[in-house]
């Protein structure tokens, strides 16, 4: 893209008073950026109101030093960096037919061939959210759902966010076969900052294959309001949403409700009637969003050909099933897992069904937990968590 170009799209998007719906308006009436701003205040008129006529005359302040920042920042790395326009014709055809599109995507990655790879995230892609503060097992469901839908050759995207987005990114690197890209994340700050820093090596991971997709100019930081806009394009780049584990008033009924209106799918993993992160999933379910028990029920929904099976282990053997572990367990720690059932439980709870002294029971508890049998919750409670 030319500097020119570069600076009337910048400029377009820090005009004040000018939001995405009036930008749109205004490209369709003028053309490219430039020649709004070339137009004079009477022809701006026809479509915006006084004001707005008025602050597109104005420049804004900060647009030179932020073209500036933007053209070392794509000149540092020039084959992983890459700003798309609405004007572009590698700009993803499913935003495109969404309700608001973002002016401007930057995109820092694989860039290579970006027309297929959205393309391909728009039939084959699955957008995986759920809370900030999961349980273990939420964390483990998000994590191996996304693995096995990256074996599958599917792309799965998510928001970065702690919790279940993390979970989510971390599953379909682990399942990625080559094909393609592994997941697009897409980010509520600018490209040049990572959100949160505790992602900060996995942000690096995706990038090496897969893609970090961001509206927001260099320089944004982590505003609050940023981040339940950014989710239109979690769900509009994808096939599906599926929704892991979510409070009743979480971001990702968001998601969920903008895929439902973008004639996406949404599917959800139901949870314990008692467990609050899974409220929102029931909800979603009793309006008519696709229960799911596994990946292959995701791909079935889809009309994807594919049959998920287990990876195989470094000496060539399949991993163990879940029955095959539990075989392996001793008589004690079996029996404790059959006490403690899939119900978060107190420490006395589990004591009074297994009739264990505390010092034994102690010990086991902490060695599934290494073991990655049972998750241990806020307020001391134990869930055990299923192995697949």
């Amino acid at each position: 893209m030319e500097m020119a170009e570069l600076r009337a799209w910048l400029r377009l998007g820090l005009t004040s008073g000018v939001g995405d719906i009036t930008a749109r308006s205004l490209l369709r009436q003028f053309g490219l950026p430039q020649a709004i701003f070339e137009a004079s205040e009477a022809d701006l008129r026809e479509c915006v109101t006084v004001k707005q006529a008025q602050s597109l005359l104005q420049v804004p302040d900060g647009l030179d030093d932020l073209l500036t920042d933007t053209q070392q920042w794509l000149d540092a790395s020039p084959r992983q960096r890459r700003v798309l326009t609405l004007g572009d014709s590698d700009y993803p055809l499913a935003l495109l037919n969404t309700e608001d599109p973002p002016l401007m995507l930057y995109a820092v990655g694989r860039i290579e061939n970006l027309a297929d790879v959205f393309a391909r995230c728009a039939e084959m892609g699955v957008a995986v959210v759920g809370s900030r503060n999961p349980t273990p097992q939420g964390v483990q469901n998000a994590r191996h759902f996304s693995e096995a839908l990256g074996h599958a050759g599917l792309t799965v995207v998510s928001g970065l966010a702690l919790g279940i987005d993390g979970a989510a990114h971390e599953g379909a690197l682990s399942g990625f076969t080559g094909d393609g890209i592994a997941t697009i994340a897409v980010v509520g700050t600018g490209l040049d900052r990572v959100y949160p820093k505790a992602h900060l090596d996995l942000a690096h991971r995706i990038a090496e294959r897969g893609m970090i997709l961001s509206e927001y100019p260099l320089g944004t930081p982590p505003l609050s309001a940023n981040f339940p806009k950014r989710n239109r394009i979690i769900s509009g780049l994808c096939k599906g949403t599926l929704v892991v584990e979510a409070a009743l008033k979480s971001g990702s009924l968001i998601t969920a409700r903008l895929a439902v209106e973008q004639g996406k799918d949404v599917f959800a993993i139901p949870g314990s009637i008692h467990a609050t992160q899974a409220r929102g999933c029931h909800a979603l379910i009793k309006q008519g969003a696709k229960l799911v028990e596994s990946a292959q029920d995701i791909l079935d929904e889809l009309n994807l050909a594919f049959t998920w099976t287990p990876q195989q282990t470094d000496d060539g053997d399949s991993a163990p099933s879940g029955m095959e572990a539990l075989a392996s367990l001793s008589a004690l720690e079996a029996g404790l897992l059959e006490a403690l059932g899939y119900e978060p439980c107190t420490l006395d709870a589990v004591q009074s069904r297994c009739g264990m002294d505390t010092p034994t029971l102690q010990a086991l508890l902490m060695g599934l937990e290494l073991s990655g049998w049972v998750g241990r919750l806020p307020g001391g409670r134990f869930q055990r968590l299923a192995v697949a």
